[in-house]
């Protein structure tokens, strides 16, 4: 498993806090060259770690926003991951999924979009996140929902056939009916996979700074609960599986690079502010431009335990009931908050919404 960070936008979201700096459209081809030659030479440098990786072979680039990077870009990363070992070569990954924005797709056109599919991409992940124009200018999106619609009318038509669209729910102002017209129209779409957020205020967004100086307040319990509880039921109804917390597709569209994250497979992370992990190892990389260094840690068999807990709990699948201690399991199965299926345990769809109470309590 391989990410790549693209620490680039346009303009930043309200919420977002993920590393990224702004690119203005034309005038950035220094930084963004700087940028790729220091992304470049860490794969080089890493090359043994890299062909060490076993297991699922994906690739997964994102950011940032990596749809404002040319083809030309794509294929230096391609090159210099597939100059370290054949795994790696271009057309080799069972899945490579790029994220991407609306307006990149309105603007670059299909002709874009087939150059990326030549390149082997095989699925895309568009950040939607509303489909209601009010909302999305609070967001900070450079995208309306007429744009939304139309940018995948253009995947499709450039042969795009695996889309996953964002949908964000708890906002106070993202009443019922809204997050609803939302839903259906993203149904109305058809993407083979949806993830659905709600809305957080993570430390570095501008969203948390409002919140700090009072201009801004989280939805209450209540309403984020109902909002969920509408998601699972439409997009049930809908026939998507619920395979993970945020997370649905249709049959055999399920995300396999992000299921791995779940699994706690090994994979290696390239670019600022982009993570590692070996297995018993984490490393993560500074949030510099250039030059940027790495830091780990080393997790203590406590720690692996509390992991597998904690990740494990949030699919579908569940996990092996040997990972928790009986005096702790047997109170939350009575109460319906975990079901056993085989020598499984996993959280009921309906308990999903308070799935950090059981798992700090099993962990």
């Amino acid at each position: 498993m391989v990410y790549i960070h693209v620490p680039f936008c346009r303009s930043f979201c309200i919420y977002c806090a993920f590393y990224s700096e702004i690119a203005c459209r034309g005038r950035d081809g220094a930084a963004i060259e700087a940028w790729l030659e220091g992304l470049c030479a860490e794969i080089a440098s890493r090359g043994e770690e890299l062909r060490a990786t076993l297991g699922t072979h994906t690739l997964y680039i994102g950011g940032g926003t990596p749809s404002v990077l040319s083809p030309s870009h794509f294929r230096r990363i391609l090159d210099a991951l597939g100059q370290q070992s054949p795994r790696f070569a271009p057309g080799e990954y069972s899945e490579f999924t790029l994220e991407l924005n609306p307006e990149d797709v309105l603007e670059k056109g299909e002709a874009y979009i087939r150059e990326l599919l030549d390149l082997g991409v095989s699925r895309f992940s568009m950040g939607v996140q509303s489909l209601d124009d009010s909302i999305l200018k609070w967001m900070n999106r450079r995208h309306d929902s007429e744009g939304a619609r139309e940018a995948v009318h253009i995947l499709r038509k450039a042969g795009a056939d695996k889309l996953s669209l964002d949908l964000m729910f708890g906002l106070p102002q993202i009443d019922d009916a809204i997050l609803e017209a939302s839903l259906d129209g993203i149904l109305e779409m058809r993407p083979q996979h949806i993830s659905a957020y709600q809305l957080g205020i993570d430390e570095g967004s501008l969203l948390a700074e409002q919140v700090s100086q009072g201009k801004w307040q989280e939805a209450g319990d209540e309403q984020c609960a109902r909002q969920y509880s509408l998601i699972c039921k439409k997009l049930r109804e809908a026939g998507y599986r619920h395979y993970e917390i945020s997370n649905w597709a249709l049959p055999g569209f399920e995300a396999v690079h992000n299921a791995a994250y779940w699994t706690r497979r090994p994979y290696v992370g390239f670019g600022p502010g982009a993570h590692s992990f070996d297995g018993r190892r984490r490393l993560w990389n500074s949030q510099n431009l250039t030059g940027w260094t790495s830091a780990g840690e080393i997790l203590t068999e406590e720690e692996v335990r509390e992991e597998e807990i904690m990740l494990g709990l949030r699919t579908a699948e569940g996990i092996p009931q040997r990972l928790c201690e009986a005096e702790k399991l047997v109170p939350l199965l009575s109460e319906g908050l975990l079901e056993t299926v085989g020598d499984r345990i996993r959280i009921p769809e309906e308990k999903f919404f308070v799935s950090d109470r059981i798992i700090s309590e099993l962990a």
